[in-house]
């Protein structure tokens, strides 16, 4: 580093305060804004200002369940600005504006050779935090960023892309990774159940993949979301059975394929009632244990097929990162709420129980401005 980098560097660490604010989870329903140190990053690291943090259903589970060890700070669909560099880093320097996936594979081990890389043991150890154990750390001002990620899971946000646009990259990831499981073909017909965030973007990518896509939800302020991206078909599920209707768009069969985006096993049955025989019923939000009564004759004599997909695959990274950056799909559409990170608790509170007029909640750091809470603002390129 020359004498300027080191000049730049060094200006930039006198700028990074030694704390900062941090939504804490403490326990079982436990989360507390707390002033902890900013975490220091060694050779190889970045720290990372924190912009725009999205809630995922999965951290709000963990805070709900008490999954995980106490304390801890979660959030990883976290795009923001590069603070601080450790010695070696030579890909990235103060100001630029990156987003950080939080899980990398080892990529040699065996489930790594077949391709299931949310199994492997280096996916599974996290390699983003704000203090604490690893857990991404989005909910806070600042995240470090482990040198395996800041080589292999870090990516520059080219201009005239929002922070906002660019968060979605790893839940946008996993919703491909997702339509890939279901190996859609050309003309098939696809059932999306659950018009949130997640659903609407699965059922974007199913059209991209060629099929013909039948939407349905409770909400139908959900439904008219959906229909402006692009979604057209859309069953209203407070009012329409949407076995039957799925029945008749389909000559009597079913789906090809029924996709499951609300986390209720309650609705398995009606998935698989809703799929014709030889379909396919991907599960995507049912990401805790259980049990579930299944028709077992529906997958031996009528040939049903139950699929599951959980997490990113790094295999699908490139074209997750295009299909964001390039902006094939307006993902800043999706956002419904914007909280500072002062009001962590009441942006965690809404995620957990949507309203009709709730879609994407992300936590924004940096923004502290009286009346902002909640607001649905579009700021475009920040």
């Amino acid at each position: 580093m020359g004498i300027a980098g080191q000049v730049e560097l060094e200006s930039a660490r006198q700028s990074i305060p030694a704390s900062m604010l941090a939504a804490v989870y403490r326990g079982v329903n436990d989360v507390r804004l707390e002033t902890v140190p900013v975490p220091k990053i060694g050779a190889g690291e970045l720290l990372l200002r924190v912009h725009t943090c999205g809630v995922c259903g999965t951290d709000l589970k963990k805070i709900a369940t008490g999954s995980h060890s106490a304390p801890r700070i979660f959030g990883h669909e976290t795009s923001g600005t590069v603070a601080a560099v450790g010695d070696r880093v030579r890909k990235f320097q103060p100001g630029d504006r990156v987003i950080a996936f939080h899980h990398i594979p080892c990529r040699i081990c065996y489930y790594c050779r077949h391709k299931t890389f949310a199994q492997c043991s280096t996916y599974k150890e996290v390699g983003c935090t704000a203090g604490f154990e690893p857990s991404g750390g989005g909910f806070a001002e600042y995240v470090r960023v482990m040198d395996w990620i800041v080589e292999q899971g870090t990516i520059r946000i080219p201009d005239g892309v929002s922070f906002e646009q660019a968060c979605f990259v790893e839940p946008v990831n996993t919703c491909i990774k997702g339509i890939e499981a279901l190996r859609l073909e050309p003309g098939e017909t696809v059932l999306t159940i659950g018009q949130g965030p997640i659903g609407i973007i699965l059922g974007v990518l199913g059209q991209r993949a060629g099929a013909t896509v039948i939407t349905s939800d409770l909400y139908p302020e959900r439904l008219k979301i959906a229909a402006s991206l692009g979604l057209k078909r859309t069953i209203n599920a407070s009012q329409r059975d949407v076995v039957r209707c799925v029945q008749e768009q389909t000559e009597g069969r079913g789906a090809d394929a029924v996709i499951l985006a609300v986390g209720s096993n309650a609705l398995i049955r009606p998935a698989l009632d809703a799929t014709r025989p030889g379909g396919r019923v991907l599960l995507f939000a049912q990401t805790q244990h259980g049990e579930v009564v299944v028709d077992p004759a529906a997958i031996c004599v009528d040939e049903k097929t139950l699929l599951g997909s959980y997490s990113a695959s790094v295999g699908l990274q490139e074209e997750s990162v295009r299909f964001v950056m390039n902006r094939e799909m307006n993902l800043e559409k999706l956002i419904s709420h914007r909280f500072p990170l002062r009001d962590a608790p009441q942006a965690f509170g809404l995620a957990a129980h949507p309203q009709p007029s709730s879609m994407k909640v992300v936590i924004q750091p940096g923004s502290a401005r009286p009346g902002n809470a909640g607001k649905a603002e579009r700021r475009e390129g920040t």
